[in-house]
């Protein structure tokens, strides 16, 4: 039986906007109201996955969120026919408008948690869709997600699906941006690491004063509980309040770990000694590589204006490992000398590969956002819903797609336009069949 690491992309929506709505994510503040290119987000993303699919990479694509989302609006009292509705939104509450109108979706570490099988207790691969109740833009993404997860990964004999946490900040949780997973190999029992920010029933634990916490170890406890992980391979990693409070959002802004290798910043977590003992304990008598970027060469502010730790680190076919960088790390020069020193020393990490996401970047997620990770072994890969999955033909199908239904520019005024319903809705609809989803959104039921 063959084991590997697959990535699911988030298909970027025909409603990719800079509203500015993530308070503690620098990039999507700083360019709330810039005008967007969707078109162009969504072959950024597309290019990306078939880059990574033409490595020899297993690369699966996850369809985007109905937007805007006129069934939430009708939850909070808009009423009338759709252009009503949006009338009435855009007049009465702008503000709740460009939040039913979010493209954040497209960042799929965001979508769930994913324990793989050789993890769990019932050997079962588990899926938990993150509740993200910290922002009101993405807190009613969790329900379409399940179904978009649950119609990409069909078949209860090898997957589990788990309704997301309960709705309360007590459990926020935002997926797999805070956890990662250490393995030997993709098929051996791995440590399953769970980054969090703040612990809501411990008023005196540390906690950013500034920015939000947005992930608390209660909830990560709580999917651990479900996916049926043991103690033996779960550990369970405070980040540093401070660098929350500088714009780091989630982990995965400021750490990233593949197999043997949990590459981090410095000032990343607290109590950093003890952990990493505890993980190497975890993980056995195989060597973990912690490779630690210091501050005096890569500084906070530009880690995360470059999102040099919210890269992808992939094993090539070849067995080596790549960093899958935005181009915006090659622009930052403190970020692109440490990336050239990054290679030469005799670590895992053998090559850095840039690509132009910069649409998804200007709006606060790099290449690691924009990928879900999935451990599985060929016979998972086998159930998975195949039309998913990255080859020729579907990137030309869905590059063809984006073309005929995709607009070139979008500014946040445009989001109170009744006709991008209907171009939004009769995109996705056309989507569900070429991917063979079914129907997983409201406007289909």
């Amino acid at each position: 039986m063959k084991h590997f690491e697959a990535n699911f992309d988030g298909l970027v929506g025909p409603t990719h906007n800079y509203a500015g709505l993530s308070f503690g994510n620098v990039a999507s503040f700083s360019n709330a109201s810039a005008v967007s290119d969707p078109k162009s987000a969504a072959k950024q993303g597309l290019k990306k996955a078939k880059a990574l699919a033409d490595m020899g990479m297993v690369q699966g694509m996850l369809a985007p969120q109905e937007r805007p989302d006129l069934h939430t609006l009708r939850r909070i009292g808009f009423s009338g026919t759709d252009a009503e509705i949006l009338n009435k939104a855009a007049k009465e509450a702008p503000a709740l408008l460009r939040a039913c109108c979010s493209a954040s979706s497209m960042w799929t570490a965001n979508a769930a948690t994913v324990s793989p099988s050789a993890d769990t207790q019932d050997g079962k691969l588990h899926f938990t869709p993150a509740n993200l109740v910290d922002k009101l833009h993405r807190s009613i993404e969790p329900v379409t997600t399940g179904n978009i997860l649950a119609a990409t990964f069909n078949n209860s004999r090898h997957f589990s699906h788990h309704q997301h946490l309960p709705e309360h900040s007590s459990f926020g949780d935002e997926g797999a941006a805070n956890h990662t997973r250490l393995c030997e190999n993709y098929g051996n029992a791995g440590v399953e690491l769970f980054v969090y920010g703040q612990e809501a029933t411990n008023p005196n634990a540390p906690k950013p004063q500034k920015y939000p916490a947005r992930q608390t170890l209660e909830a990560s406890q709580a999917i651990a509980r479900l996916h049926g992980l043991s103690e033996e391979n779960t550990v369970y990693l405070s980040q540093n309040p401070d660098v929350i409070d500088q714009g780091v959002f989630h982990n995965d802004v400021i750490a990233v770990g593949n197999q043997n290798v949990l590459f981090y910043h410095q000032q990343a977590f607290l109590d950093t000694q003890n952990k990493f003992d505890e993980i190497q304990q975890k993980f056995g008598d195989s060597k973990v590589h912690f490779i630690e970027v210091p501050t005096a060469k890569v500084s906070i502010e530009d880690a995360v204006k470059s999102y040099l730790f919210n890269t992808q680190i992939i094993t090539l076919p070849s067995g080596e490992m790549a960093i899958i960088a935005p181009t915006n790390c090659q622009e930052n020069p403190a970020v692109f000398a440490y990336l050239n020193e990054l290679v030469t020393l005799g670590t895992p990490i053998k090559q850095v590969n840039y690509f132009d996401v910069k649409q998804s970047m200007q709006n606060g997620g790099g290449p690691a956002c924009l990928r879900l990770r999935v451990a599985m072994n060929d016979m998972e890969l086998a159930a998975v819903n195949q039309n998913t999955l990255m080859n020729d033909a579907l990137f030309t199908r869905l590059n063809a797609w984006v073309d005929k239904h995709y607009r070139d520019r979008l500014s946040v005024d445009d989001l109170a336009d009744p006709q991008l319903i209907i171009e939004s809705r009769t995109a996705l609809d056309e989507l569900t069949q070429i991917m063979k989803l079914g129907s997983v959104y409201q406007f289909q039921k």
